[in-house]
């Protein structure tokens, strides 16, 4: 079925205008030379149990950072910096099934793991040593039969090739469970990644690894990359169904727009956003037609007609009206003369007929610093999505949702014992009677950080919707009824519990 008849099937509440407050927070901004033009991940998550959506950011060659949620009515962020600099994202997980969530730090230089103490207090352990990269995407699954999780780290420019940095893109690392640690595997050929994400696009039970990749670096002979993850990893090409992509890859995010149990996939880029729909029975993709809007190539206010440079990219529907928007962190790399300066952030509002229609400017979220990553993550826990961004050599912005008219709205916060504690590589439903909404948990993505905080749902005009969730762990669970504008967690063979 077309998209445009699948949103026109799931509207339900009349579409309210978007709009963002902004709010003050402690300052914080990525800096540092060429190693930080790229870079800049924010990560949402709970550090410390209390329902409340933490921030952890990169610093870059400042300290990174951890933003503690007191929002108590208004939004209000405590930070603490952490004692490491040179990082380029951060990711949150609970890496040793502990229960608390743990932060993996991207850096220039050897990685770090952070483990947290579920109360916001983190320290580093020496649980991997990784080498000397510039790490610049990751991502994190649970693969059959594994206690611990496999990681893959992408790896950009090779900084030891004197040959380099054009042509000189890094091989790429998958470190998988063995023994009591982890053994290294080196995925090459590596094309300077600037974001990972294990998906399972075939809803198949098997995660695999898709690269989004940079051809400024790469320049010729590269693509982007999606690895079967076999006990020996390989490359799917032309002959599986996989179309050869060449895009300056920043940001990945996957959403099933279409209600059909499979998710497109949105990639940032350097002029032309690519929003791709999967066709056929293998891993292929197309492009979603010009018309529908979503390419966000040049900016739309500022004056700046040159092409437009996307870095994090996220879905969320901000009206719960049922149909998720889309926002794209933009911003130049630095001072490059072919791109556009003053570079607005998109907000990219999706309309009953299938289409997008740019709100940056109207919302009041066009900034017009360097953005780098972010998170659309429901921050004072009223059932609107907010809006952080962290960006280079400015402050990070974050902007409260104070839309009004809005739909209905669930939230919902899975769980797991003993192992996998946060559920990765789940499945959850939510059927209004009219459609499905499908989500897959998931570690990674975006441009250097993404998000581990409970899942929202826009619902539109329902007060009432069931729900089901495929464990990784555990027998699915059965068809649910659950209200609207509520927030719950979800246990396997647990009636949901609303919090």
């Amino acid at each position: 079925m077309r998209l445009s008849v699948i949103l026109l099937l799931c509207a339900g509440a009349a579409q309210a205008e978007p709009l963002f407050t902004p709010v003050p927070v402690p300052h914080h901004q990525y800096d540092g030379g060429w190693e930080h033009f790229v870079g800049g991940g924010l990560t949402a998550f709970d550090c410390n149990g209390d329902g409340r959506t933490d921030l952890a950011a990169a610093g870059g060659s400042t300290p990174a950072a951890v933003f503690i949620n007191e929002s108590d009515g208004d939004i209000r962020l405590r930070m603490e910096n952490l004692s490491v600099s040179g990082t380029t994202g951060v990711y949150a997980l609970d890496i040793n099934n502990d229960g608390h969530l743990d932060l993996m730090l991207l850096r220039v230089g050897p990685d770090q793991i952070w483990l947290g103490d579920g109360a916001c207090g983190f320290a580093p352990a020496g649980m991997i040593a990784f080498p000397d990269k510039w790490t610049t995407a990751f991502s994190a699954t649970w693969e059959q039969g594994q206690t611990r999780p496999t990681l893959a780290m992408g790896h950009y420019v090779d900084r030891s090739n004197p040959d380099g940095p054009f042509q000189a893109c890094d091989t790429n690392s998958l470190w998988r469970p063995d023994g009591d640690g982890w053994t290294q595997t080196v995925l090459e050929p590596g094309f300077c990644p600037l974001s990972a994400l294990f998906t399972d696009w075939s809803r198949s039970g098997q995660a695999d690894l898709r690269l989004s990749n940079d051809r400024h670096y790469y320049v010729t002979g590269g693509a982007e990359q999606l690895w079967q993850m076999s006990p020996e990893p390989r490359l799917y090409t032309e002959a599986d169904g996989w179309g050869e992509h060449h895009i300056w890859g920043m940001g990945i995010a996957t959403r099933d727009l279409d209600r059909d149990g499979r998710d497109e996939v949105f990639l940032s880029s350097m002029g032309d956003q690519r929003l791709q729909r999967p066709t056929g029975d293998g891993p292929g993709y197309v492009d979603v037609p010009f018309e529908v809007g979503s390419t966000a190539h040049r900016p739309y206010t500022g004056g700046d007609g040159r092409p437009s440079t996307g870095w994090h990219i996220a879905f969320g529907d901000v009206q719960n009206d049922g149909r998720d928007d889309a926002f794209i962190a933009k911003g130049n790399v630095q001072q490059m003369p072919g791109m556009a300066m003053d570079d607005p952030n998109n907000l990219l509002i999706a309309q009953a007929d299938g289409t997008f229609t740019e709100a940056g400017l109207s919302a009041g979220v066009a900034s017009l610093h360097r953005g780098r990553g972010a998170a659309l993550v429901d921050l004072d826990n009223d059932g609107l999505l907010d809006l952080a961004v962290v960006n280079r050599r400015a402050p990070m912005e974050v902007w409260h949702n104070t839309s009004t008219d809005t739909g209905h709205w669930l939230s919902l916060d899975l769980h797991q014992p003993d192992i996998n504690t946060r559920a990765i590589g789940a499945w959850i439903e939510v059927d209004d009677g009219t459609s499905v909404q499908s989500r897959e948990l998931v570690v990674g993505g975006g441009h250097g950080g993404g998000s581990d905080a409970p899942q929202h749902f826009g619902l539109g005009g329902a007060s009432s919707v069931q729900v089901r969730v495929l464990w990784p762990n555990a027998p699915a669970s059965g068809w649910t009824t659950v209200q609207t504008n509520q927030r719950y967690r979800l246990r396997p063979g647990a009636a949901p519990e609303a919090y």
